[in-house]
């Protein structure tokens, strides 16, 4: 049976500011791994997971080695998403057909789910649950949805447009440390708890590349800064970091470590350390 879950209007909207004076982040590249790289991921063994321009997914460890390889993306399309914060259940999403595929370590399909037939027709974010399956935020319907691998629904929420004023449209999802996280670039990171009650809005507005680390720990940038926000504290921080941060597309944080996509399609890898 199709559990329910409710959204609660008891969170309350946190406003954050930035600090008065910008830090310096010491940055040191480390490597480059020169593959036409269009898109990345990382998960937190260290490995990083390259889509290229000659339509592979690339799984590769710290030191650039190849582990493993998956070649058939092309049969649905474009690569929408890929996530590994589960490393042994590696998403991928194909926006365009509506499907997932599930890799397993070694990038061998485990599953796929074609989420028409369930209909489902509009996703916007995927992530792995806690409890190995999957969340994603319907569009269309405007709620969260929990799938397993067989992309049978256990649970969803009430639908937002009669919570909200106006209904979220998350770029991405994350399941970190009891939390499931939105983030709505315009709304800002929404929080909620498993059993859908929201608790936290964050203004985190208009910021590119958000990432949830963990619960204290959320990593972000914009034009020209590093942001890091924690919540428990509301500290809001700026860093410069690069010279040039507009040449590069997309910038991941994972650990001590910063993989920064450039607009040459190069992944250049840098290590941190706070002056």
């Amino acid at each position: 049976m199709r559990a329910f879950f409710t959204i609660f209007l008891t969170s309350f909207i946190v406003h954050v500011s930035f600090s008065q004076k910008d830090s310096t982040l010491n940055v040191t590249l480390s490597k480059t791994i020169a593959t036409e790289v269009k898109d990345f991921t990382t998960d937190n063994l260290g490995n990083i997971y390259l889509l290229t321009a000659t339509g592979q997914i690339k799984k590769v460890n710290e030191k650039g080695d190849s582990i493993a390889v998956y070649n058939n993306i092309k049969r649905y399309g474009k690569v929408f998403s890929i996530d590994a914060s589960n490393p042994l259940k590696v998403l991928v999403y194909f926006k365009d057909f509506s499907t997932i595929i599930i890799l397993d370590r070694l990038l061998n399909v485990r599953n796929t789910i074609e989420l028409r037939k369930l209909n489902i027709l509009q996703v916007r974010a995927i992530t792995s649950s806690y409890d190995n399956n999957i969340w994603l935020y319907d569009d269309l319907d405007s709620k969260i949805k929990k799938i397993d691998d067989n992309g049978r629904i256990l649970m969803e929420s009430s639908d937002f447009r009669q919570v909200f004023e106006t209904v979220p449209s998350p770029v991405a999802m994350y399941d970190r440390d009891g939390q499931l996280y939105l983030y709505d670039p315009k709304k800002g990171l929404l929080v909620f708890d498993y059993y859908g009650a929201q608790k936290n809005t964050f203004v985190l507005n208009q910021l590119m590349d958000l990432q949830v680390i963990d619960k204290n720990t959320i990593t972000a940038r914009d034009s020209s800064h590093i942001i890091l926000f924690k919540p428990a504290s509301l500290q809001l921080l700026s860093f410069n970091a690069f010279k040039e941060q507009k040449f590069f597309t997309k910038i991941h944080f994972n650990g001590s470590r910063i993989f920064c996509l450039t607009k040459n399609e190069e992944l250049e890898i840098y290590t941190t350390r706070e002056k």
